[in-house]
């Protein structure tokens, strides 16, 4: 055993929802956990880090209970403050939610970097970044998403005027200073990272120009009051992309497309799994934009500030791609070439728009396509680590950890993956709902692991 070492039952990696709920649950089953969480945001991860009321939950109180065996919990703690099931509650307090349930679990949080885990003996080493170790008999990964890698063409461009990770404090302290500026804004990216940058821009006072742009210029659409329409998995195609893609049409258009989206939330992982890797690589292709933005859905209040952006043309979004980026005169020059106009001269007097596409100057772009794409590139020290030696590998789409059914990591004894490092098996895995599930079957399968390993 390395020396300044500590014992525990399960080390944790990563203080996410997804981590901190796999401490609690374990605290349920008399099994002690280190969580380690070296960005000083245990207990709220990312997305509920956010110090801005105006970031709301997208999905309501009454469906964001941390527990798998208590729906009503969170909606519960909030009833109190004037919140009631139906409401967004901002993603500020429900942070707060999941802070208050890790300090009731007693569960010891270190606050540094996980930088390498290794087996050792039957059980996993951690190494910290300041040179301490954690010796644990099982090994939990929760890293969540994977910070964005640096786009092509905007490599060389100082952090001044390009923000990669718009959640990283450089990212947020960008946003806050164009802010106070009000210099336009580029940002690249029209889905929910799109929307939280968007409020903290208007929120801060910003009253420059914003450009959205993605490929299909696609964005959130807003939850509405809507009729349940449930099926059973019987009712379903299997296996095709596209024969379910025209039942969900059908069922759209008989049902209404949120009942219809929301009747395939129960059956995603036996959906996704029925796909062979042809198929799901055929939907990530094709039919992934348009899922995410029907299934991901933002509040109504915050869906209505959008639109009210919109129709003051402070915000435009435009469906196209980056043709050029480079620095001139202390500003970003973008060329924009719009889906389906090529990009020409500007006339004389003619003012720069993303319909023409030249001439564009901005204070600063922000990166919001999204976390990383492949989980090779990550930066991430464990991983890495175990990506060396075989102990893991890449699902075969390349988007998180290989895993079996139960979350097991493959190829390393006693791993476990949790949340969205594990999308490739599940697909639907990174909202709170689908995740407390995955985190309280996991809890069970560590208790039978380690009771297991005491009787052996």
């Amino acid at each position: 055993m390395k020396s300044d070492c500590r014992a525990a039952d399960v080390a944790i990696v990563g203080g996410g929802f997804s981590g901190t709920m796999m401490a609690a649950e374990l605290a349920r089953r008399g099994i002690g956990a280190v969580l380690i969480e070296g960005g000083g945001r245990a207990g709220r991860g990312t997305a509920y880090s956010t110090p801005e009321d105006v970031h709301l939950l997208n999905v309501p109180a009454g469906k964001m209970s941390a527990w798998a065996d208590r729906p009503d919990h969170f909606a519960e703690a909030v009833a109190g403050e004037g919140y009631g099931p139906a409401d967004f509650v901002p993603r500020r307090r429900y942070g707060a939610y999941l802070s208050g349930i890790l300090r009731g679990a007693g569960v010891e949080v270190v606050d540094q970097a996980a930088i390498r885990a290794e087996p050792d003996g039957e059980g996993w080493s951690v190494d910290l970044a300041d040179g301490r170790s954690i010796a644990a008999n099982a090994l939990v990964l929760a890293q969540g998403n994977q910070p964005p890698g640096r786009l092509g063409f905007a490599r060389g461009i100082s952090g001044q005027l390009f923000v990669n990770d718009p959640w990283s404090d450089e990212g947020r302290a960008a946003v806050a200073g164009v802010a106070a500026s009000g210099g336009d804004v580029l940002i690249i990216g029209t889905g929910l990272t799109m929307v939280d940058v968007v409020l903290s821009l208007d929120e801060a006072g910003h009253r420059g120009w914003i450009v959205a742009l993605s490929r299909r210029g696609l964005a959130p659409r807003a939850h509405a009051a809507h009729e349940a329409a449930p099926v059973e998995l019987g009712e379903l195609p299997q296996g095709s992309v596209v024969a379910l893609w025209r039942w969900l049409r059908q069922r759209g258009a008989a049902a209404g497309w949120r009942a219809a989206v929301d009747s395939l939330r129960p059956h995603s992982h036996a959906l996704w799994q029925a796909l062979d890797a042809r198929e799901q690589r055929r939907f990530i292709r094709h039919a992934r934009p348009w899922w995410d933005v029907h299934r991901h859905r933002i509040a109504p209040e915050v869906a209505g500030r959008i639109a009210a952006m919109i129709g003051e043309e402070r915000l435009e979004i435009v469906a196209g791609r980056i043709a050029g980026m480079r620095k001139a005169d202390g500003a970003l020059r973008v060329a924009i070439d719009r889906r389906g106009s090529p990009l020409t001269p500007l006339a004389s007097g003619e003012s720069p728009s993303p319909a023409r596409g030249e001439g564009l100057e901005f204070a600063l772009a922000v990166n919001c396509t999204g976390p990383l794409g492949s989980i090779a590139n990550s930066a991430d020290g464990v991983l890495g680590s175990l990506f060396g030696p075989g102990l893991a590998q890449p699902d075969a789409l390349g988007m998180g950890l290989e895993v079996d059914r139960a979350s097991r990591v493959a190829g390393a004894p006693r791993a476990w993956a949790l949340g969205p490092l594990t999308k490739g098996r599940f697909w639907e895995i990174v909202a709170v709902p689908d995740i407390r599930g995955q985190v309280a079957a996991v809890a069970d399968d560590i208790a039978v692991e380690l009771e297991h390993a005491v009787q052996s």
